[in-house]
């Protein structure tokens, strides 16, 4: 896939008050992180890489095609950076999975004359249902 260790060194950390109530703390400490990488100016991805993230999160990047997430979850900064660089490397990753396309199966013959056998067999209880023809 990618070098992790060689993509960490191109994200940009910027710590930002975390919203919401709390007292003082919350008041004067940056505990909030945000993250953000260019994809499109990325060294370690390829162009081909670029093109399958570009493509798989346009709705996440912005126009310039950066990456930016957020976590304001614990009350460390540290910790929230860690949480932070695991969830791009995780949303990279999985934007670079490719799927499998789905081949069609065949319907085996047998099972096709078993569904019109049934149907027969039931299209014929119904016809004994019926009143009979008097003419």
């Amino acid at each position: 896939m990618f070098n992790e260790e060689a993509l960490i060194k191109e994200f940009n950390f910027k710590g930002i008050r975390s919203s919401g109530s709390g007292g003082q703390h919350v008041n004067k400490v940056s505990t909030k992180i945000e993250l953000s990488i260019n994809v499109l100016q990325s060294s370690v991805l390829t162009e081909e890489q670029k093109a399958t993230i570009l493509e798989k999160l346009s709705n996440r990047l912005t126009k310039d095609g950066v990456l930016m997430l957020q976590c304001g979850e614990s009350r460390s900064q540290y910790r929230n950076k860690n949480l932070a660089i695991v969830r791009a490397i995780q949303l990279l990753k999985s934007a670079l999975i490719i799927q499998k396309k789905r081949l069609r199966t065949k319907i085996p013959k047998a099972v096709v004359m078993k569904r019109l056998k049934n149907k027969r067999v039931k299209s014929e209880r119904k016809a004994t249902r019926r009143k009979p023809d008097l003419d």
